[in-house]
């Protein structure tokens, strides 16, 4: 004789099936939001691999527990992955200028009297300065990209996406990016970096392919400046 199936009661079996359905919903939408930061951030690829040229206005912040936060401003223009011009305001004077060959780092504020300069490395972007090809670059890749919320950033709507680098040798270890949804480029950039500083480049009024002069990436050494070569 076959034993009766037992039943749990009606309010248990109810608690069971809400459990059940939401541990089996876990997985397409983790699924869809992964296809979703994949997506979003294939777009902001597509977008930059697009321009000819860009400007935009920009806010740094530099955390670091051992000597405390450094915050600049400046205007910010870059040309293709080769050319980049960092002109603060704030500290005035200050420059980064990739000209193609080289890069230039003027920074008298914390290394008065010279100015360094490095080759341009062959293999890439130059870190630090281009944060944009950086990210942008083959995200695919590159990262695993995770999507984590919408934001509002300067009254533009803001897909916020983390990259996680899936291969070595890069020098940073997360980065969150604030991905304007009308043009699909980045606003702001949160990395944090391997020596445990983040570094936040905010930007702001950003233009699209406006002309350019060749001047704008040429660095004019100072009076009374000497080079340093590096590397």
């Amino acid at each position: 004789m076959r034993a009766a199936t037992r039943l749990a009661p009606a309010p248990r079996r109810r608690r069971l099936g809400l459990l059940v359905g939401a541990l089996l919903s876990l997985g397409p939408a983790r699924l869809g939001a992964q296809q979703d930061a994949n997506a979003i951030v294939g777009r902001a690829a597509f977008a930059y691999r697009s321009l000819t040229a860009l400007r935009a206005n920009f806010d740094q912040l530099i955390e670091n527990e051992m000597i405390g936060n450094s915050e600049s401003k400046g205007v910010l223009v870059q040309s293709g992955e080769a050319k980049l011009s960092m002109r603060f305001t704030d500290p005035p004077g200050e420059a980064i200028v990739i000209d193609g060959k080289y890069v230039w780092v003027y920074t008298p504020s914390t290394t008065p009297g010279q100015v360094l300069r490095l080759p341009v490395p062959s293999g890439g972007p130059v870190y630090g300065y281009n944060l944009l090809a950086w990210l942008l670059d083959r995200p695919a890749e590159r990262y695993a990209s995770t999507y984590l919320r919408a934001d509002r950033l300067d009254d533009h709507t803001m897909d916020v996406v983390e990259m996680v680098p899936t291969v070595p040798d890069m020098p940073f270890s997360r980065a969150t990016v604030w991905l304007d949804r009308a043009d699909g480029l980045p606003r702001r950039m949160e990395i944090e970096e391997l020596s445990g500083q983040r570094r936040t480049l905010t930007l702001h009024n950003l233009r699209v392919n406006p002309p350019v002069a060749a001047k704008t990436f040429t660095f004019d050494v100072p009076d009374g400046v000497r080079v340093v070569d590096q590397g």
